[in-house]
């Protein structure tokens, strides 16, 4: 696999940011073991406070994989107390801050060794998002929040889990600057195209013809897709029908990421029907479809550390100057943004009209 070094991006293996770590209808009592940033965690969902409690994975004590046991006495009988979580082999118990806070056998003082690094996230829209730092700075941006999660007229996604995909995440961002591909690919008539960077944000506008997300009047598909930081992707969409798709990443080793999709659905109804619930779940899939032909390439093709850039492409040299800033210190992200911040447009295609700017929320 194409590692980070081989792209030259910067000093850390893993970017800053939010990443997307488990879909939250699938964390509770019985801890998850999941693996990002090359590093193992348990995961699960506190029984007193209901919230979700990110561990590094193994005890201190022998080095036990807190969450891959079914046999254990400890797991047999529930390893979740209250917030806190036992080993499975000595049946330690660590608090949601990773602190051991009992130790069965043992009535003298606990180790400060005794502790397991406890991870900041945030739960939004079905999903579990950590806060992943090298440095170990607080976060400087908020996982988005849309108000229509909570409109009754809006049909909530069922989160689409795509795996593993055995590419870098270099791979994946060079798509927000795609132009040429929606033609050949998606089967698109590109009446308009442009992209902005500001700041920690890496936004694609653009509209035309799609062969797979087609509207039954034939009217345009309107997309406004935007990058919060590295790894979480929105689109509004227009055309078809009001919807926003969602499109997370996140790194798992130096080279590969998991991958997540969704869609929230605007109905026809006030309050959505279980036909327009039905309707919105196709409209899901299509949008799962219409993203797995872009998923199919990136799975086969070799790893690019130069792309051989003509001037009908889109900016693809700037989205890769912008990935660089969560790669770097913080001190050094001014710099970094400071050349690439602004709007661009490719020759062959007007910039996006101000209709298609109204509204932007991010």
């Amino acid at each position: 696999m194409a590692t980070t070094k081989d792209y030259g991006l910067g000093e850390f293996t893993f970017p800053r940011g939010w990443f997307m770590v488990a879909d939250a209808t699938k964390v509770t009592s019985t801890p998850l073991a999941v693996r990002f940033f090359g590093q193992d965690f348990a995961l699960y969902r506190g029984k007193e406070s209901g919230k979700v409690i990110l561990l590094d994975a193994y005890c201190p004590h022998m080095g036990t994989h807190l969450a891959k046991n079914t046999t254990s006495y400890v797991v047999l009988d529930g390893q979740v107390e209250g917030d806190s979580i036992r080993c499975p082999y000595h049946a330690w118990r660590f608090g949601p801050d990773g602190k051991c806070n009992h130790i069965p056998y043992y009535d003298g003082a606990i180790p400060k060794a005794a502790a397991l690094r406890s991870w900041p996230v945030v739960e939004k829209m079905g999903c579990v998002y950590v806060w992943h730092d090298p440095e170990g700075g607080e976060p400087d941006y908020d996982v988005p929040m849309h108000p229509e999660w909570d409109d009754p007229q809006w049909v909530r996604w069922n989160i689409d889990d795509l795996g593993q995909l055995n590419q870098h995440p270099q791979e994946v961002i060079d798509n927000i600057t795609d132009l040429p591909h929606l033609g050949p690919i998606h089967g698109s008539t590109v009446e308009y195209f442009e992209n902005e960077f500001r700041g920690h944000l890496a936004i694609q506008r653009q509209g035309g013809g799609h062969r797979t997300l087609v509207a039954d009047d034939g009217s345009l598909l309107h997309t406004d897709t935007w990058y919060t930081g590295p790894g979480i992707l929105y689109s509004s969409v227009r055309g078809m029908g009001d919807a926003i798709m969602y499109i997370c990443h996140t790194p798992v080793d130096d080279g590969s990421v998991h991958v997540w999709h969704g869609l929230l659905v605007k109905s026809p109804s006030a309050v959505a029907t279980a036909e327009d619930i039905a309707n919105a779940r196709a409209y899901q899939e299509a949008s799962r479809l219409a993203f797995a032909q872009d998923f199919e390439v990136w799975g086969a093709k070799k790893a690019c550390f130069s792309i051989l850039q003509i001037p009908t492409d889109g900016p693809f040299h700037k989205a890769r100057a912008w990935y660089k800033q969560f790669f770097n210190p913080r001190a050094r992200v001014a710099d970094l943004q400071k050349p690439v911040d602004g709007v661009y447009t490719v020759k062959t295609h007007p910039s996006a009209p101000a209709s298609a700017k109204a509204g932007q929320r991010y």
